[in-house]
């Protein structure tokens, strides 16, 4: 370098952008007077950069500075998981030299392929581990998980997409990026993402960056439908997304990816804060829109279910479609004391939800009787709007007395809700139960001849449907009954003293009648009628006289 210099008196020389910096040069140095220094996995790419810098290649010397530093990448840094990530490590303050040498690129491929490796290894580990506790199944998992949240976003990028291609499990995948996410974004911890209280951005961590990290663990998701990512890993996402102001197309698809399979959500995870001044204080838009997602695909599910099946009337997704609906009835309950949620949006969450979600309606009337409470200050025509959801024939007994006792309520509310008791109470009493509404369900929907086969079909599904909550209310019904007869037995019971020897006696009374009982069925003849003898002639009934 000097040499090729133009001033031949040069007593200064700079090396600009030297890899690895005066640490490395110092080594370098030292290699070139013979002094001994140990070649590690942290200073072997540096050490690779310098020597590709300084041009100490074969043609000076055999043994060079490159050839050495390969010899030690090929033989110990790649074989080794570890190795190979504190190579890659050092990587992230080299110039783009470490690219044009390929440092990185084979410190990824070796990560991949013995991570691959390790995993058939462990393969007789996990099934040796199937029949221990789960402290020891724990510890058979993948143990290069941990070492891999060290590197940073767009080298972890690459490690990932090279496992993705070389073969590594997914769930092995989506376990180290839960563990990456939760190392590297420190918001998205336990103890603050999922307590929405403590949820803050990391301070030692720009927020550009936490948005990038975000952004890129979520495209490195496992793409198949499947349930290997944890619902509580996705809705800590979600939060973080929202709190680094992610993008539009990011937190749809972790709402998709929630509202596949929203029936297993519990209320807690639903209960996603709000970051707007002067909005709700739960993130309310983004439940709608979970919610709006799940009932696409229940009605893509039915579209497919009618194109297999030939009789269609199975529905799988109806069970579903309950437990969701039981769901955002607690939900709404939880969110109705906010002072600051709008009554567009309580009924917006309310109404997007069909009438065969809510077997029963408690669930609905309690949301809105504790929106009720806690908004005194709504007209006459706003509360008329938003008990109009409730229907008075779903309601239980419970429910019903509470419901006519309200004065939250509308009069009109209260007043449809005493007629529909006394309808109850008076088929209760005819031994109907009910069979008049069932019955006029049942007649609306048979289908008529001039209908299309595909109009045939979609009655044919609406009858089934309402017949099967037609069934649970009538169980809903029938086991209040049992309850309320049990009290009535016990009570009958308690006042009784000599209950069982009162029956006694009545039972022996009753078989001494039968003895002297005819053979018409051993039914008691009223004294003064005429009896027809076998002959089929009226006779007189006999009389014992004593004299």
């Amino acid at each position: 370098m000097v040499a090729d210099g133009k001033d031949s008196n040069i007593s200064k020389l700079e090396l600009l952008n030297f890899p690895g910096g005066p640490q490395t040069f110092e080594l370098a140095m030292k290699f070139c007077y013979g002094m001994n220094f140990e070649i590690t996995a942290a200073n072997v790419a540096p050490l690779r950069c310098a020597a590709e810098y300084l041009e100490m290649t074969e043609d000076y010397r055999e043994e060079n500075l490159v050839a050495r530093t390969e010899v030690y990448l090929n033989e110990v840094v790649v074989l080794s998981i570890e190795k190979s990530v504190e190579a890659l490590c050092s990587c992230e303050t080299l110039p783009p030299i470490a690219e044009e040498v390929g440092i990185p690129n084979r410190c990824v491929e070796a990560i991949a392929m013995n991570a691959c490796k390790e995993q058939l290894v462990s393969g007789l580990s996990r099934l040796e581990c199937d029949g221990e506790s789960t402290e020891l199944k724990s510890g058979c998992l993948d143990w290069w998980i941990e070492d891999l949240s060290v590197l940073r976003i767009d080298y972890y990028q690459k490690v990932i997409r090279a496992m993705e291609r070389i073969g590594v499990r997914p769930d092995s995948i989506v376990e180290s990026l839960m563990h990456y996410a939760q190392a590297s974004l420190k918001g998205i911890g336990k103890c603050q993402i999922w307590n929405p209280a403590r949820m803050k951005p990391n301070p030692g961590m720009a927020e550009n960056d936490q948005k990038t990290i975000v952004e890129i663990l979520l495209n490195l998701l496992p793409t198949e439908k499947s349930s290997s990512v944890p619902l509580s890993f996705l809705f800590g996402m979600l939060r973080m997304a929202i709190m680094v102001e992610a993008t539009i197309a990011c937190r749809l698809e972790l709402e998709r990816r929630i509202a596949f399979r929203l029936e297993m959500v519990s209320l807690d995870d639903l209960l996603i804060p709000s970051l707007r001044t002067g909005d709700s204080l739960f993130d309310v838009d983004t439940v709608h829109r979970i919610l709006v997602n799940f009932l696409q695909r229940i009605e893509d599910e039915e579209n497919e279910e009618r194109e297999n099946e030939s009789d269609g009337l199975g529905y799988l997704g109806h069970d579903s479609l309950l437990k969701v609906g039981r769901l955002i009835d607690t939900y709404l309950a939880e969110i109705a004391p906010d002072p600051y949620l709008s009554l567009q949006k309580f009924i917006a969450m309310i109404e997007i939800l069909p009438d065969y979600a809510r077997v029963i309606d408690d669930g609905i009337y309690r949301a809105i009787d504790i929106y009720l409470k806690a908004h005194p200050m709504l007209s006459d025509h706003e509360c008329k709007k938003l008990c109009k959801f409730i229907d008075c024939q779903k309601l239980s007994q419970e429910a019903s007395n509470h419901a006519a006792q309200n004065e939250r309520l509308p009069v009109q509310m209260a007043v449809r809700v005493l007629y529909f008791e006394q309808l109850r109470l008076k088929n209760a009493l005819c031994g109907s139960s009910g069979d008049g509404f069932l019955s006029q369900k049942i007649s609306s929907g048979v289908p008529s001849a001039a209908m299309s086969p595909r109009d045939n079909y979609a009655s044919l599904r609406r009858e089934n449907r309402e017949l099967k909550l037609e069934i649970s209310r009538m169980r809903v019904r029938l086991s209040e009954l049992e309850k309320e007869q049990m009290i009535m037995k016990r009570g009958m019971m308690d006042k009784s003293g000599n209950g069982k020897t009162f029956l006694t006696s009545l039972s022996k009374g009753i078989g001494r009648m039968a003895i002297f009982s005819g053979p018409a069925g051993g039914k008691r003849q009223k004294s003064g009628r005429k009896s027809r003898g076998p002959d089929g002639k009226t006779g007189r009934s006999r009389r014992y006289s004593v004299s």
